[in-house]
Parts: C-alpha cells; structure tokens; sequence
C-alpha cells in the first residue's frame, strides 16, 4: 500500500514538472521560434522516455531490479548536486558571442509587449559610387533581420534623390522587437555596422519605428482618451553606430 501510495506521488509529481517545463518553453521562447522550441521539447521528451526505457531496462535484465534502482537514485543526486556547480560555472563564463544589452528606445505611445505589428524604416544616404557595395552588404542584413524574427524585408532607392535608401521590415509584436534587438551576435553588429559605415553626411541614419494601424484594427470611441494626443514629438528616433 505505501509503494503503491508512492508511485502515485512520484506519477503527479512528474506530470506536473513535464507541463511546468512545457509552459515555461512557450513563455520563454521568442515568439518567432515558439513552435519550433516545443517541437524539440517534445521530442526530446519522447526520445528521452523511449532511450531511458531501453537502457534501465537492459540494465535490470543484467544487474537486477534493486541495482537499478540504486544507480537511479544516485545519479538522480548527483545531477541535484551538480547543478550549483554549473550554474556557477556558466555565471562565470565570459560571453565571447554575444554583444551587450540595449536600452529600449524612446516611446511616446502607450505600449504593451502585444503591440504590433511594429514597422521600422531606416534610411542611409550612400555615395553613388558605393551603391552597388551597399546593395550587396544590405543583402547579408536582410538574413539577419530574418534570422531574429523580422518579416516583409525590403531595400529602396528614392528615385529623385539616389543617394537616399530606405530599409524597410516588419515585426510581429513591440515585444518581439525589443527580443530583436538584443538578440544579434558580436558579428551580426559588426554587419549592421558596415552598412552604417555607408552612411555620408554628419547626421546618423535616421530610424522610424511606427505601429502599424490596419483598417478596422482601432475601435476608439469620440471620447477615448488618447495618451498621446498631446505629444508633439514623433516616435522616431537617429542613432549611429548602434542596433536598430
């Protein structure tokens, strides 16, 4: 009876922590690759379940229940035991990939992590000379605003100013962006940093950031307050050198 008891607890214990762990893949996982995180989760649940299930019972058939068990159990303490150590070991690694934080940019809206979709244009003025070159580095940033979770990707050339080019991209959600931002490597920044390089005259690239508002997607009333109403200054924003 008391086994019996046992397996029960240990059996609700383990389907609570498998839906814990599902809930925390889809919470944590950027929006962009949610489906493709717990895709993996999932099999390597499957995977794990499946390989385990081989491998304690050939260890059973060759060394006996009470054996397996034993080794179980001590591994189970072991990992418990190791992993302050790693924690502490990974705290203390140097993150040679990745580049530093950004600050979130300046807002003038009311916002939530949900707000979208977010359209970003950002315009470079380049030599004419040097159009075929940016044409081409531009070609690289595209893949890495797609790697990050940007869609609707586009490159354009004013026609009555050529030295004038406007990128142009989509992101799903406000939140997604911000992830964006701080989610490019050491080398991808030095990418964005090349096209900047482009860039002539002594005032930066210049950056809008806007919401994008489809037919139908607004629903105020005439007397819906609107936070923004008595701003004057748009939402865009110039920075050289930095990730947009």
């Amino acid at each position: 009876m008391l086994t019996a008891a046992a397996l029960v607890l240990a059996g609700a214990v383990w389907m609570l922590a498998v839906a814990l762990f599902n809930i925390g893949v889809q919470l944590s996982a950027p929006r962009w690759v949610a489906g493709r995180s717990l895709a993996a989760f999932q099999a390597s649940i499957a995977g794990g379940i499946a390989i385990g299930s081989w491998g304690w019972g050939h260890l059973t058939d060759i060394a006996g229940v009470e054996i397996a068990l034993l080794v179980s159990a001590g591994l189970m303490f072991a990992v418990a035991a190791a992993r302050p150590v790693a924690a502490h070991a990974a705290g203390r690694r140097p993150q040679r990939g990745r580049a530093e934080v950004l600050a979130d940019p300046e807002v003038r809206l009311s916002l939530t992590g949900r707000s979208g979709p977010l359209v970003v244009e950002i315009e470079y003025r380049v030599d004419q000379d040097n159009a075929r070159a940016f044409h081409n580095v531009m070609q690289e940033v595209q893949l890495s605003r797609q790697r990050n979770g940007a869609y609707g990707w586009s490159i354009a050339r004013d026609i009555a100013d050529p030295e004038l080019w406007t990128e142009r991209y989509h992101c799903p959600t406000w939140l997604d962006y911000l992830r964006q931002r701080n989610r490019s490597t050491q080398s991808e920044r030095a990418l964005h940093q090349r096209a900047i390089d482009f860039h002539l005259g002594p005032e930066p690239i210049r950056v809008r950031r806007m919401l994008e508002r489809p037919f139908g997607s607004v629903r105020w009333k005439e007397d819906t307050p609107d936070r923004a109403a008595n701003e004057v200054l748009p939402v865009v924003a110039t920075a050289a050198g930095s990730s947009t």
